[in-house]
């Protein structure tokens, strides 16, 4: 059996300086990805940014980004931050008509493809359909805000995608997002994730490279015994 990658720590720009974010993308150099939250105040009761932010965020990070659309009509929007050279899209399985069909166009553009679920979807409906994604991303919040806590009840569902990727021999990451830190992480690893998104518990560290290298080896050592 092939050890598992080592855990990839994704900070999320919520909780980053938005009027010196090119600084703040540079402070996160040693991150694997940077989570970008895309939110629409329709799918979600939060406004951020669009294309056009992202673009620019493409343009100026050091490192790939993680795009995380939190909007309604997916299938209309999520190519287009595809094109616009998002390492990976994720959209949620509530806000797309056709979630197969719009993870192959992601593909096809060139991006990972992402799928989304808040706490209260469950996992069913990917249980068939687990080598159509890059990424399952399962929130461990309600999406919309940053800062809120961590949502233990999201780990059995968590757990039961995880164990069945790997009865069906699907390589696709498994996500969370929401109440990530240094008390939670574990939690999370040891139920199947081994990509983390985290907001306050990097950017709100004294030493960001200190926090993410933590997160990271916390996790690693929590990571599922069997991934």
């Amino acid at each position: 059996m092939s050890l598992p990658a080592a855990p990839r720590i994704n900070p999320s720009i919520l909780s980053a300086d938005f009027v010196n974010m090119q600084a703040d993308l540079e402070r996160i150099a040693s991150a694997d990805f940077v989570h970008v939250d895309v939110m629409d105040n329709h799918f979600v009761p939060n406004l951020t940014f669009g294309p056009q932010m992202v673009r620019r965020i493409q343009e100026t990070s050091p490192v790939p980004l993680d795009v995380h659309l939190m909007i309604s009509d997916a299938d209309r929007w999520a190519p287009g931050y595809a094109e616009l050279g998002a390492a990976s899209v994720t959209f949620h399985l509530e806000a797309a008509h056709d979630p197969i069909g719009l993870a192959r166009r992601l593909r096809a553009i060139g991006a990972r493809a992402g799928v989304a679920l808040k706490p209260g979807t469950g996992a069913e409906r990917l249980y068939e359909h687990l080598h159509e994604f890059d990424q399952i991303l399962v929130m461990t919040v309600e999406p919309g805000f940053g800062g809120q806590s961590f949502m233990p009840e999201t780990m059995p569902k968590l757990r039961a995608l995880s164990d069945e990727a790997r009865r069906v021999g699907a390589a696709v990451w498994f996500q969370v997002d929401g109440g990530i830190s240094e008390t939670t992480i574990s939690r999370a690893a040891e139920a199947g994730a081994d990509t983390f998104v985290a907001g306050s518990a990097v950017f709100g560290a004294p030493d960001v490279d200190v926090a993410i290298a933590d997160l990271r080896a916390l996790a690693a050592e929590h990571v599922h015994a069997t991934r």
